[in-house]
């Protein structure tokens, strides 16, 4: 791929980065025949680079010095390949002003606002049972106070603080939440791209890990999204972040969060930023604490108030909150799970060579495309496996506690998805824990959720967030809106007796 082609989109200087500026590929960018070939991004794809294009990015990294070096840093950043690494970074402290809502919890408060010195920061008191408490906290940090007579939500407070702001950045950061030293800078660091408009750290957990909830927390909280970077979009790697801490740019933050939400709120404002056009951008370089439910009641309770978002979520953004995305590879594991047949493997074994072949013949740009497509291919089915285990642990558990009582091979499915699942998940996380018991708790964790997406189905009366993603349908829906289109360019006004004939 020509980094200079006329074929690229045209960089309008809003989105030009500065010169200087630094791009580096990301950890998760597989890069082969010889630099030529990367694989990653969001949504995972695969890109072939021209010579120049090679020459350019030597080393995993590209300086932006002429414009075709700008061309090809824009096109890695806008695909979730790279990210900043260096540059000028044009921010001052002066710049931010941080946001903080809370509610009755004058403590905590008092730890963050020690963490925050040197900031501007406005403090939302949303409705505190106790607002003098809350008023000296303020008052003693330097803080400003803004306060609602009675609580109005999360999303409320923090709006209430946008509309405080005075400056052309802002961080949003919870009362619950201790900013480690050096937080700011990697964020910062990302927003010299023009492009970007929010950004979010890593959200660690605060506290000494003791306890069994506390350890599993520390690698499997819902919010702490890993130690890769990322570009955030729906479906892709990171499909969100949370508002325990968001740095961005005011403007990119609209109107603010939807307060008719008192969950979900977060990743409802960070799918509808992405959908205007701005990147948001995960920084694991970056690291705030945050003060994790350990006891186990509290840990449950919260699990399911995190599946309750998904009936409101699905409803606003579709098959982003889709538990099971239904292609070709994943239709194929889910037969074997549910057939367990030996003519089961030989369908799903044509399904996947089927893949293997259309993904070699959609790299002619390779120099060894089935090469490449059969290294992809054990990825393809992993990640099939992982959907249906979710979904039948996670979202789909109650369906799967009859099905389970009345077929053999439907206990033998559920089994086996849980086992592996977590047996996977416990490989790769190392937690301080023993299989057993994170088995456990990584199964309280999905019932927990699954039961709070129920809940949350029949409040809102949909069946949304339980149904999967068929892309097939999606494709063909579109051919038919192209080709009704393209009926009305040609027939514009067409009578309903006439039979399509344009009237007289």
């Amino acid at each position: 791929m020509e980094p200079a082609r006329s074929t690229w989109p045209e960089l309008g200087a809003s989105r030009d980065l500065p010169p200087g500026t630094t791009v580096r590929l990301l950890a998760s960018t597989w890069r082969g025949e010889g630099g030529r070939a990367l694989f990653g991004g969001a949504p995972s794809r695969m890109l072939f680079l021209s010579p120049a294009a090679v020459g350019l990015l030597a080393g995993a990294e590209l300086v932006v010095d002429a414009p075709p070096s700008a061309r090809l840093a824009r096109m890695l950043l806008d695909r979730g390949l790279a990210e900043v690494d260096g540059g000028r970074v044009p921010w001052r402290l002066d710049d931010v002003t941080v946001v903080v809502p809370v509610k009755d919890r004058p403590e905590s408060l008092a730890r963050l606002l020690g963490a925050l010195r040197g900031l501007r920061v406005v403090v939302v008191d949303d409705g505190s049972t106790d607002p003098d408490a809350t008023a000296a906290v303020a008052a003693h940090q330097g803080a400003e106070l803004v306060r609602h007579p009675v609580c109005r939500g999360p999303a409320a407070a923090r709006n209430t603080g946008l509309r405080a702001v005075r400056t052309e950045l802002v961080a949003f950061v919870d009362s619950d939440v201790v900013p480690t030293t050096g937080w700011l800078g990697p964020l910062l660091l990302q927003l010299t791209d023009p492009a970007v408009g929010v950004v979010a750290p890593r959200i660690a957990g605060l506290g000494d890990g003791r306890g069994r909830v506390a350890r599993y927390e520390a690698v499997r909280s819902s919010l702490d999204l890993g130690a890769v970077g990322a570009l955030v979009v729906p479906g892709g790697p990171v499909p969100y972040v949370p508002s325990a801490c968001l740095v961005g740019r005011v403007g990119a933050f609209g109107e603010g969060f939807d307060e008719r939400m008192r969950v979900g709120e977060d990743v409802d404002l960070v799918w509808r930023t992405v959908r205007d056009g701005w990147a948001v951008r995960y920084v694991p370089e970056a690291v705030v604490a945050h003060e994790h439910r350990a006891a186990p009641r509290a840990w449950l309770a919260r699990k399911a108030f995190y599946g309750t978002s998904a009936a409101p979520l699905a409803l606003r953004h579709g098959d982003a909150v889709a538990p099971v995305v239904a292609g070709p590879l994943t239709v194929a594991v889910a037969l074997v799970l549910v057939v367990q047949r030996p003519w089961a493997l030989g369908v799903a074994a044509g399904v996947g060579a089927g893949v293997v072949a259309r993904t070699a013949g959609a790299m002619g740009a390779s120099e060894r495309p089935w090469g490449v497509a059969i290294r992809l291919a054990p990825y393809g089915v992993a990640a099939a496996a992982q959907q249906c285990a979710a979904a039948m642990n996670r979202h789909w558990w109650p369906l799967m506690v009859p099905a389970a009582l009345l077929s053999r091979r439907a206990r033998r499915a559920w089994l086996a998805g849980a086992v592996l699942d977590g047996l996977v998940e416990w490989v790769r996380s190392r937690p301080d824990l023993d299989l057993s018991t994170y088995l456990v708790l990584r199964r309280l964790d999905d019932l927990s959720y699954g039961a709070g997406l129920w809940w949350g189905a029949v409040q809102h009366t949909t069946t949304a967030p339980l149904r999967p993603a068929v892309p097939f349908l999606h494709r063909v829906r579109r051919g038919s809106a192209r080709r009704a289109e393209a009926r009305a360019r040609r027939w514009p006004a067409t009578s309903r007796r006439g039979r399509g004939r344009p009237r007289r």
